[in-house]
């Protein structure tokens, strides 16, 4: 019962780094439909930026805030500069994109930082509470991890629930040249969507670092999670985004630690596949209905 339980506390931490990356997607999905497959390598970016800042001044909260404040100036920075002129073409323009995107931003790093991976502190204690007499397998750091998407979440739930701009964003990605008539700056819009979704992902960045240290591909598995994640929630729901993490976070864990962490990749790949074929819109999105 024990280990049942931590592997369960396990795969919550590990769900809800993979709820931010999913929820990155979604993000990115709902404003421009294009699946961003460069997530990995920009949150590997801003990572690499708060490992530098730490280092050079030693402050966790200074490494923290420049990450997060520089994946808002890429994400925007690559909306306007990359994707904009192709967001009207066909679907491949922004697949090809985002695929040279992800190979050019792992190779500046590994120019800049080298390819050797570093460690990356954590910002709090990874030593398991004590809880009846033992220790669990969920630290401080832990539930640091838990209660930073959980707020991050809840702030983009009230954003684009209760305010004026989260509502012309949502207006400029489901309706776009309504919200143009309405007076609505979609362009504008968009790139907010891109550099809000660049937060998330170098959010999940920094709280899965410690664990797979900070390389140009250490994050890759990170993306492959995340969109399983997005994929199993359902690309349209950011509920779902974060509801997709958990599940596959727990479930993950499981296999890990009653089979084989060698079959972690499978398993994620079993489940990307079940969703697809049984439910391919997702746990959370509803069904349109076909006209005749």
């Amino acid at each position: 019962m024990s280990r049942f339980i931590d592997l369960t506390l396990n795969g919550v931490t590990s769900g809800m780094i993979y709820a931010s990356v999913a929820l990155a997607l979604v993000l990115i999905w709902r404003a421009t439909r294009i699946v961003n497959f460069a997530q990995g390598a920009m949150l590997m970016i801003t990572t690499f930026i708060a490992s530098s800042v730490i280092a050079a001044s030693g402050s966790y909260i200074l490494g923290f805030a420049a990450a997060l404040a520089a994946g808002l100036v890429l994400g925007a920075a690559l909306e306007r500069l990359l994707v904009r002129p192709v967001e009207g073409g066909p679907p491949i323009n922004a697949v090809i994109v985002t695929l040279g995107l992800l190979i050019f931003l792992q190779a500046v790093a590994g120019m800049i930082w080298g390819n050797t991976p570093r460690s990356f502190p954590a910002a709090l204690s990874i030593q398991g509470f004590r809880i009846g007499g033992r220790h669990v397998l969920f630290s401080p750091f832990d539930l640091f991890t838990v209660g930073s998407v959980l707020v991050m979440s809840l702030a983009l739930g009230l954003l684009f629930t209760r305010t004026g701009m989260g509502l012309r964003m949502r207006a400029a990605a489901f309706e776009p040249e309504v919200a143009r008539l309405l007076g609505v700056r979609v362009g504008r819009m968009l790139t907010w969507g891109w550099a809000l979704a660049a937060v998330a992902g170098s959010l999940a960045g920094l709280l899965v670092a410690p664990v797979v240290f900070v390389g140009p591909n250490t994050f890759d598995a990170e993306l492959v999670f995340g969109f399983t994640a997005a994929v199993l929630g359902g690309l349209d729901s950011a509920i779902g985004a974060v509801v997709g993490g958990l599940i596959l976070g727990v479930a993950l864990s499981y296999v890990s630690g009653y089979e084989s962490p060698a079959l972690v990749t499978l398993a994620a790949l079993v489940i990307l596949v079940v969703v697809l074929m049984v439910r391919p819109s997702g746990l959370f999105t509803h069904a349109k209905a076909r006209r005749v």
